[in-house]
């Protein structure tokens, strides 16, 4: 998403750029400045989550995306993750001596734990915890090494930077999320049934801890509360469980666009129990909706909410009955609180987060032209020694 918004801004702004990434087929795309190499990946490619695949056979692509950047003479190649698309970026930037900027996007390390974590429910507790603890690390150290890489960074919360600081050495600036506040908008509510609406938006996955929803419903109904459901918008393995374990739960699979928009509007409240995600879009997404949010306080969407104000920062499962009830029975609290959430949406706009990310392509850019000027000089001052 986040790098579908970069193209739409460098086309609005007649940048110079050419986007590289996978495809059904092998094409190239020109419009104006604009040239799109679209990479059909190979029958080995595998799935790594729905509508992401790997193909460890990549690289094959090398020579046709150089002779591309050859006749374009990129000034900076911008990497998105440690996937298949940016280590051929990685790759073709060092063979031709190219800046590079790497982004931080996905917490793969404790993605791969809490899945592997969720196949392990068979061990015991302390057996599966320590091998999926290992294994993390391991993971973490290998994207430590990547992001070594590039000449500068962006994550998108202050956790990320300091991590990549000190485990690279290089510099890391702030890359936020925007956030569409004409897709995204509180007049897009078609709901008038007075039916109190949890919402949660994302895939129904281990990783992003969605069983405590069906949990913070038993909680709910516990305690009396009973004119609620809980919407729940997407797909994954974790949907049949859902689907069995709650009894308000509306399961429309996933959803994009208007129809997605819709769903948002129509929640009153927005439960994001994922603790393994960088920054978080939806919940900009749910506050473009007047909606407020209830988060964890692992990861990056404790960095959004503005505590008591568009929302609350949970640290177990009794935080998130307790906020969600008291949301449920003050109303004029939620009130005050849908408006402070739109009102912060409003001021997350797209085109201020890329015209950073371009000050950091120039930073990137005069970063290395200093290294190789240094490199050329003390080449001098050596052979004048000698």
């Amino acid at each position: 998403m986040t790098s579908n918004r970069l193209v739409s801004f460098v086309k609005k702004n007649g940048l110079p750029f050419v986007n590289v990434h996978a495809g059904p087929r092998t094409e190239v795309k020109q419009e104006g400045n604009f040239t799109s190499l679209a990479l059909k990946r190979s029958p080995a490619s595998f799935t790594m989550d729905e509508g992401l695949r790997y193909d460890p056979f990549f690289q094959r692509h090398a020579g046709f995306v150089r002779k591309h950047l050859e006749k374009f003479r990129p000034d900076v190649v911008h990497i998105t993750g440690l996937n298949d698309v940016s280590i051929l970026g990685a790759y073709l930037s060092w063979k031709m001596d190219i800046a590079l900027v790497g982004s931080w996007h996905t917490n793969l390390h404790e993605y791969a734990a809490t899945r592997l974590r969720a196949r392990l429910r068979f061990l015991p507790d302390k057996t599966a915890y320590g091998l999926t603890s290992f294994i993390e690390r391991k993971i973490l150290d290998g994207a430590k090494l990547y992001y070594k890489m590039p000449q500068r960074l962006l994550a998108p919360n202050q956790e990320l930077i300091d991590m990549l600081r000190t485990g690279t050495g290089r510099k890391a600036d702030l890359m936020i999320r925007g956030v569409d506040t004409e897709l995204y908008s509180p007049d897009k509510r078609t709901s008038t049934d007075g039916i109190f609406r949890f919402g949660f938006v994302g895939r129904l996955r281990a990783e992003k801890n969605v069983r405590l929803l069906a949990e913070l419903e038993k909680r709910l109904l516990a305690a009396g509360k009973s004119n609620f459901h809980f919407l729940i918008v997407g797909e994954g393995n974790e949907r049949n469980y859902l689907k069995e374990n709650m009894t308000t739960a509306e399961l429309p699979g996933f959803l994009d666009g208007e129809k997605l928009s819709e769903a948002y509007a129509n929640m009153d409240v927005f439960i994001f129990p994922s603790d393994t995600d960088a920054y978080g879009n939806v919940v900009q997404e749910a506050n473009a909706s007047a909606v407020p949010c209830i988060v964890t306080d692992q990861g990056g969407p404790k960095f959004i909410v503005q505590e008591g104000e568009t929302g609350f920062v949970a640290k177990n499962l009794d935080d998130f009955v307790k906020y969600s009830i008291e949301l449920i029975d003050n109303p004029e609290k939620l009130e005050r609180m849908k408006k402070a959430s739109l009102a912060f949406a409003l001021t997350r706009s797209w085109d201020s987060v890329f015209e950073n990310v371009y000050k950091t392509y120039a930073e990137a850019r005069d970063h290395l032209a200093e290294v190789r000027r240094q490199q050329k000089a003390d080449g001098v001052e050596a052979g004048s020694r000698a």
